[in-house]
């Protein structure tokens, strides 16, 4: 048998859907983009969309920019462009139960006990000392300084 002919309707349709992946690319921050493995004639044709600043040009960048992809397979490209954007999820969900813990060993002591049994390798002796610090900074109205100390230690702690 032979392969029927794709619809004119179809074609549109993946044409858009490029287009919209380009934009994606082209919405990315700058350090995120640079660590995708993108083509160097796609790269640079993401970068120049990012620089322009008229609204007709950057349309116009973009329908190029779904030309380039319809020569490459766009599968690679959104399986990365997935992993951005499920990592940034993560990364939210991780930062909220760091500040969880900050929040926890700040208002009870007992916390630094379950602390200490979830993360043996802890230094218990400096995160009294941060925790002490942060309450006598809250209680002073100082600027956070111990509070994001704190953090930072808990991060360390944790990974």
């Amino acid at each position: 048998m032979q392969d029927e002919p794709v619809s004119k309707t179809r074609r549109k349709r993946e044409m858009h859907e490029l287009q919209e992946l380009g934009s994606a690319l082209v919405a990315l921050p700058e350090s995120v983009l640079a660590a995708l493995r993108l083509a160097g004639d796609l790269r640079e044709a993401v970068l120049e969309a990012r620089r322009m600043k008229s609204h007709e040009a950057k349309r116009r960048q973009l329908q190029y920019i779904g030309r380039l992809m319809r020569e490459m397979d766009p599968g690679p490209i959104r399986a990365q462009l997935a992993a951005v954007e499920g990592g940034s999820a993560q990364a939210a969900a991780a930062h909220r139960r760091l500040e969880a813990w900050r929040e926890r060993l700040l208002a009870d002591d007992e916390a630094l006990t379950s602390f200490a049994a979830e993360h043996p390798g802890a230094d218990l002796q400096k995160m009294r000392s941060l925790i002490r610090n942060t309450r006598k900074e809250q209680k002073q109205g100082k600027p956070p300084r111990a509070y994001r100390e704190l953090f930072r230690f808990i991060k360390e702690c944790c990974q």
